[in-house]
């Protein structure tokens, strides 16, 4: 079964076209696919269409076979679709705790039901406490998430991003400002904590990427011009040439 389809997208601003006829399709048996490109080539903005949050200019996105194009952007996440940013999107000054709780709140039937404590909701706090125990953070639990590390702010916007229970995932670039130690860190967790989710993945640092890769696709001024298997990719004289030039990918 495919989690999701990319149907010739195309997306412009003004004259210009920062997707052009995007296509690729993963199935829900695959766990890993990392989406690389240079800057400009579109990555991002193809998240924030498959997310809603931008309107393609042509083409159909299909999330578990529904046509999910012009579906509203709050719809998509309880279809199964959740997304962590590049840039750190937390509640600095609320605790570890709160935050993920209010992820988990946000996708329950009482999540508008303001006169009733959160905490006559037992399970929340139990799910809470589970999630924090699989990246070891149970007992920072009650530090504001400004005290935390870089990569512990990354830990706790990945259980945000899976406390609905997603069937796909996209990670905007999730090793971003990690020291190499925290991204390999980080890594192992996606593979650990996230081994039954689709997950769809930005990447800059090509080490992380070909760590976690099952499959590669390669953008390049808003087209695909590779996608494959790493051993695939590494070998693949085009993508060297406009992408990775000399750097090494071991």
């Amino acid at each position: 079964m495919e989690a999701l389809r990319i149907d010739r997208v195309c997306k412009n601003f003004g004259a210009l076209r920062v997707l052009n006829r995007v296509s690729f399709a993963i199935s829900t048996s695959e766990k890993r696919v990392i989406i690389i490109g240079p800057n400009g080539a579109g990555k991002t903005t193809l998240f924030n269409a498959i997310m809603g949050e931008l309107q393609p200019s042509s083409g159909h996105i299909y999330l578990m076979s529904k046509d999910i194009t012009k579906m509203a952007r709050h719809r998509r996440p309880h279809l199964g679709l959740g997304r962590t940013f590049q840039i750190i999107d937390l509640l600095p000054d609320f605790t570890v705790q709160e935050n993920v709780l209010l992820a988990l709140q946000a996708h329950r039937n009482f999540r508008y039901r303001m006169f009733k404590p959160v905490r006559r909701y037992k399970d929340l706090y139990e799910k809470t406490g589970w999630l924090l125990g699989q990246v070891n953070l149970e007992e920072k639990k009650d530090l504001p998430i400004r005290a935390l590390s870089n990569g512990e702010m990354r830990l706790v916007e990945l259980l945000m991003g899976i406390a609905a229970e997603p069937k796909i995932v996209l990670l905007d670039e999730p090793a971003a400002g990690l020291t190499s130690s925290e991204s390999e860190w980080l890594a192992d967790v996606i593979k650990r904590v996230l081994k039954e989710v689709t997950v769809v993945m930005i990447e800059h640092d090509m080490k992380i990427a070909f760590m976690l890769a099952e499959r590669i696709i390669v953008l390049y001024q808003g087209m695909v011009i590779a996608d494959g298997k790493p051993s695939d990719i590494r070998a693949n004289p085009k993508v060297r040439e406009v992408y990775l030039g000399s750097e090494s990918t071991d």
